[in-house]
């Protein structure tokens, strides 16, 4: 462990969840990309919201989540009311 928690916006319990769906380095998350991530982090961690989806798509993008843009904000909100 530790290689995930290098990104933007990732700490040592968020990685042990994504360890948990099977993203275990940063390459993986940054290929599976934000939603496919959450998505399968919903389905194992119910409690996981939105603010969850913002720091993996900082992570992704190398920004920090509450610096992103508002249409990126909207999408990823979309996404996340998609799910429920």
């Amino acid at each position: 462990m530790g290689e995930l928690t290098t990104l933007r916006n990732i700490g040592k319990e968020m990685e042990r969840k994504l360890h948990f769906v099977g993203i275990d380095t940063a390459d993986a998350l940054k290929k599976a990309g934000s939603k496919d991530a959450f998505a399968r982090l919903k389905l194992h961690y119910p409690e996981v919201c939105l603010v969850h989806l913002y720091t993996l798509e900082g992570a992704v993008s190398d920004t920090e989540y509450n610096q992103l843009p508002d249409d990126v904000k909207q999408d990823l909100k979309a996404f996340s009311d998609g799910l429920k």
